[in-house]
């Protein structure tokens, strides 16, 4: 796949090297050109720092991966207000929590994705990789599951395919209105983490019931395989 990515951190830099790693060609673009340069050259693989409108033009899935303060800018930087991202993936793995509390800072109720919805209008925003840290996306890392919320199915699919080549296991929540859920879900571990306490002790463990499969993405057969086939057409 060609992925695009808006952003130089080191989530960005964790999840281009793994993309790079599984094959994909990878495009980087943030505020600073030199600081692109540097995380392409960190990324390694086939990732090449390009301006953010280059990074996000003709992809088949962009990731945005700033801090929450800097998504209006690196998006009016790619043209997302004018269309530049109208019908692509676009991957939210933003944490809009307060420093050491875990508190949302978006007080209308709605999720930092849907915010991000209308700043790219006609993008598939997915929420996504948002629950752990950059380091979980290194080589050899033990899988995790990474809980996915959006409206498109095809979007959804090529993101579930992107989770698996980072080293993930997607499972779809729901649509994007249950994305504030995921993130409140980060508030909540930021919050007991900086309170001295580690959060897997506070959610219950509750097997898995013997009729619900295993590969949980409740995505249509055919949605899945249109996603794939961006190997020969439509990758941050």
């Amino acid at each position: 796949m060609r992925i695009g990515i808006l952003g130089t951190g080191t989530l960005a830099v964790a999840l281009g090297a793994a993309w790079g790693r599984a094959g994909h060609e990878v495009r980087v673009g943030g505020r600073s050109r030199e600081r692109a340069e540097a995380a392409a050259e960190r990324m390694g693989g086939a990732a090449v720092a390009v301006e953010p409108a280059e990074a996000v033009a003709g992809r088949d899935a962009v990731l945005v991966a700033v801090a929450w303060e800097g998504l209006a800018d690196i998006l009016g930087a790619a043209g997302a207000a004018g269309g530049s991202l109208a019908g692509t993936p676009l991957i939210d793995p933003t944490n809009a929590v307060a420093h050491g509390v875990g508190e949302l800072l978006t007080t209308d109720g709605r999720s930092i994705a849907e915010h991000i919805a209308d700043l790219a209008p006609g993008a598939h925003v997915v929420k996504g990789f948002h629950l752990f840290a950059a380091g979980q996306w290194s080589a050899g890392r033990e899988p995790v599951t990474v809980a996915l919320a959006g409206d498109d199915a095809a979007a959804l699919a090529t993101v579930s395919r992107l989770a698996e080549d980072a080293g993930g296991r997607p499972a779809v929540l729901g649509p994007l209105g249950r994305a504030r859920q995921l993130e409140e879900a980060a508030g909540f571990v930021i919050g007991l983490v900086f309170a001295g306490v580690d959060p897997a002790t506070a959610i219950p463990h509750v097997p898995m019931p013997p009729d619900v499969p295993a590969d949980v993405p409740d995505i249509p057969a055919d949605a899945h395989t249109d996603a794939a086939a961006p190997e020969t057409r439509p990758a941050t």
